[in-house]
């Protein structure tokens, strides 16, 4: 019997699922490594850790469910969020610690280029908004205000890159991850000349660019031997979890979107065609070739809600989070909705779609002497969701939106789904205990092993058959309360700019 690997590099964590090659689940495990925060434009991994966690996690699913079950492992795909940079010497080890998606530090490099003639050109070619999340200005950080690591790096990787490197001794990124680099042109699917100038670097600093159905080498022999597999184990390059997510809802078609909220979140459509706005408000990212997925991410998702709870939340056990979660959940259902008159600004990293403002800061307003803990928490649930509403909002302008999708762990807890369906007057699908970015990789694997013909037959054979029927009253309240939300962040772009440049110069005096 033959079976299926994905490996989901997350921000928090790392999720593994086995499948067997009708699609069912035999087994799935998690690990997770912690993200410094040591500033608060700061957001660093340790790669070594990552990979450590990897290799754990991996020997763990082989020996609990496929290799007691004599399953053969067919092929390993991996997925894993965009934007992260990692320097390697010219051995491949870590220059420091891999910079995520939600480091801000770039924020003068973006905001210069977002502004220029260049910038608009570069979005135009690489489909990335200009934004401190862009590998493009990270790199152009490093060489401005890290110039000893910037010189001795041979190669800036992704973190997936860095972990099938370690893996295989290939340096290779898929087209996906590379598409969300800004410095890859979407259209010729080669680096961009205009992009390698502006960074500082030439495309040997990167890895070799390759289609997602890409086997990345073989397993080196010492992990042939401790992980019990043999040589001809497929190593898939996969692609990145945002597309797999989408791919994984089985989003291929006119009028449809999806939300994922994980830790950050998304709505996206997936089309053929780039989505083109002159504001750079949203990505496009390649998929295969002509096939884009579209729309805008936010920073502040789940990890916001983590941490209200790990702040505010009651723990009859120190490290049980979800119950924490659930129990302040609970409280939230209590209070009506639009939690009399509480709007909570969920920007605690900065933002990106639709504002695109690094320098956004989370604020609570409309307090008066009647509200409770429980209308800061349904307030600091609905403050996530209005940022989630105002992205399939302005997306909205772009691509008819008939029907919806939600994937991710707080998006699928029951409360926001009807939320969501709620604010967007729509019907919400989903599948309870499904995860749609594991899912995806499941099915770009089984594309490429010829299961599925192409990856749209393989898309649709995809069944969410649970439906969350919006409540027009609800709505109605949401709408009157999400124009003072609309309102509010845009009002107050030069206070979030006045207290990040207060919060910086202070900071630098202690």
């Amino acid at each position: 019997m033959k079976c299926i690997i994905t490996i989901e590099l997350g921000t928090n964590g790392i999720r593994m699922f086995a499948y067997d090659l009708n699609g069912r689940v035999i087994g799935s495990m998690r690990g997770y490594y912690p993200t410094f925060h040591t500033e608060p434009d700061h957001s660093e991994q340790d790669p070594e850790q990552i990979f450590i966690t990897t290799l754990y996690v991996l020997k763990n699913i082989l020996n609990e469910y496929i290799h007691p079950k004599k399953y053969k492992v067919a092929s390993i795909c991996f997925c894993a969020s965009m934007h992260s940079v990692l320097a390697v010497d010219k051995n491949g080890n870590p220059l420091g610690n891999a910079i995520t998606w939600a480091d801000n530090r770039a924020k003068k490099e973006a905001q210069e280029l977002r502004r220029s003639a260049l910038g608009k050109s570069l979005y135009a070619a690489t489909g990335t908004p200009i934004h401190p999340m862009s590998p493009l200005v990270k790199i152009a950080w490093i060489r401005n205000s890290d110039k000893e690591r910037f010189r001795q790096t041979s190669k800036f990787l992704s973190i997936k890159s860095y972990i099938i490197h370690q893996l295989t001794g290939e340096y290779m990124i898929d087209y996906s991850i590379a598409s969300a680099t800004g410095l890859m042109n979407i259209h010729t699917i080669k680096w961009e000349a205009d992009a390698l100038q502006y960074a500082g670097i030439t495309a040997s600093k990167l890895p070799g660019l390759a289609p997602v159905f890409t086997a990345a080498g073989k397993l080196k022999k010492a992990y042939q031997q401790s992980l019990r597999l043999p040589a001809e184990t497929k190593i898939l390059i996969g692609s990145s979890d945002g597309c797999l997510a989408t791919l994984g809802d089985g989003l291929k078609g006119e009028g449809k979107a999806t939300i994922t909220i994980e830790d950050s979140g998304a709505v996206r459509v997936m089309g053929p065609a780039v989505l083109k706005d002159e504001q750079m408000r949203f990505f496009n990212y390649l998929l295969t070739e002509n096939c884009y997925v579209s729309g805008g991410p936010t920073n502040n998702g789940g990890n916001i809600f983590e941490w209200f709870t790990r702040q505010f939340g009651d723990f009859t056990n120190p490290f049980d989070i979800e119950n924490s979660i659930q129990q302040l959940i609970e409280e939230a259902s209590k209070v009506p909705a639009g939690s009399d008159g509480l709007l909570f600004l969920p920007y605690l990293l900065g933002e990106r779609a639709p504002i695109w403002n690094a320098n956004a800061r989370g604020a609570y307003f409309g307090l008066h002497i009647k509200h409770e803990r429980k209308h800061f928490v349904r307030a600091t649930i609905e403050g996530i969701l209005y940022e989630i509403y105002s992205i399939g909002k302005t997306l909205g302008e772009h691509r008819t939106i008939k029907s919806l999708s939600v994937n991710g762990t707080f998006g699928t807890m029951p409360f926001c789904a009807q939320l969501l369906a709620d604010l967007f007057n729509k019907p919400v699908r989903l599948r309870p205990q499904f995860h749609s970015v594991s899912f995806g990789a499941f099915l770009l694997s089984a594309t490429e092993m010829g299961i599925y013909k192409s990856l749209e037959d393989a898309a649709q054979t995809v069944e969410l058959p649970d439906v969350y029927k919006p409540n027009k009253q609800r709505h109605a309240i949401y709408a009157d309360y999400f124009t003072v939300f609309e309102k509010l962040s845009a009002k107050l772009f030069d206070e979030f700019e006045a207290i990040g440049n207060l919060q910086h110069k202070y900071s630098e005096r202690l």
